[in-house]
């Protein structure tokens, strides 16, 4: 098999050949369902945060527990208000509307507007489980919404438990497939190269909901930058070192080269799901790039592999 396609230059959509149109996804016969069942596979001791807290002081908590998303509650009626997600920092960041508050109210200034309350950029209306949900349930939501994440609460709204991606896929993934990656790889692309400057990264990912962007140069897949990339380069308070004015545009115009992660995990077009599902799950990444004679050809991510699971399909 072999691929003449090149990656595109930065900022546009590169399809990549591959088997991507697999039709409806059909679960629910392949998943037991029995009301309730969801909080077996949740979490219950759920990190959030309140309300009045800051932004900043958010991205910290996500970078020191390495979550992607926060559900934002009142202390006192543990009531769920909304959630903050990666997504969201990226939005704040010069993605999307979210960035007003830096840019309007606080005329660019970025230390001044990461102290605000993370109640500014959370999103208030989102997608929740009852606590007597069925594990088919969260799959329709993930798969047909696109979310990573769901929220579990009780009959007042007080936060019980999340539900996630990954939780779903540790279910799912001990059903045997005969799929291999490249029967479920995304293979329409969007790249960017390693001088992009991050606020072009941050509107990429916004206006096209990408957790994650493959870095490319010369053709050659040079590494990934991920939401979670840019929240910790945040977090770690790295980003403040090289401040002089403290004007957002010093951040927004350094490269992604600086933010890249050292480790990158690939794998190929022929692998088995369940291999690559329990590869995932030992590095603790979302998503594998797909290379084949030395080029990248797709991604395969987590989502990828929960629609594949819940297909049900082997052969």
């Amino acid at each position: 098999m072999h691929h003449d396609r090149s990656i595109k230059p930065v900022g546009k959509s590169v399809r990549m050949p591959g088997n991507l149109d697999r039709g409806p996804v059909e679960f629910k016969s392949h998943i037991s369902s029995h009301d309730g069942e969801i909080m077996a596979i949740a979490t219950r001791d759920v990190v959030s945060v309140q309300p009045s807290m800051s932004i900043i002081a958010a991205v910290e908590t996500m970078t020191r527990c390495g979550f992607r998303r926060l559900p934002v509650i009142d202390a006192g009626s543990r009531k769920l208000r909304g959630i903050v997600t990666s997504g969201d920092i990226i939005n704040f960041l010069g993605g999307g509307d979210k960035y007003n508050l830096v840019k309007v109210k606080h005329d660019g200034n970025l230390l001044a507007a990461i102290n605000e309350s993370v109640r500014t950029i959370m999103t208030p209306k989102m997608t929740t489980l009852p606590e007597s949900s069925t594990i088919a349930h969260a799959v329709e939501i993930i798969i047909s919404r696109m979310v990573g994440g769901i929220p579990i609460v009780g009959h007042d709204d007080t936060m019980e438990g999340i539900v996630t991606e990954r939780d779903v896929m540790k279910t799912l993934a001990h059903e045997i497939s005969d799929l291999c990656v490249e029967d479920i790889m995304s293979t329409s692309l969007r790249v960017t190269s390693p001088d992009a400057p991050i606020g072009a990264v941050t509107r990429d990912m916004t206006r096209h909901r990408y957790r994650r962007l493959p870095v490319v140069t010369d053709d050659v897949l040079y590494g990934i930058i991920t939401t979670t990339d840019i929240v910790r380069y945040l977090g770690e308070k790295k980003v403040f070192s090289g401040m002089e004015t403290g004007d957002v545009k010093e951040v927004m115009t350094l490269s992604v080269r600086n933010l890249i992660s050292g480790k990158l995990f690939t794998t190929v077009p022929e692998r088995n799901v369940n291999d690559v599902a329990r590869e995932m799950f030992e590095r603790n990444v979302g998503a594998l790039p797909v290379i084949e004679d030395a080029k990248l050809i797709g991604l395969v991510t987590e989502f990828d592999l929960v629609k594949a699971f819940a297909q049900g399909r082997s052969g």
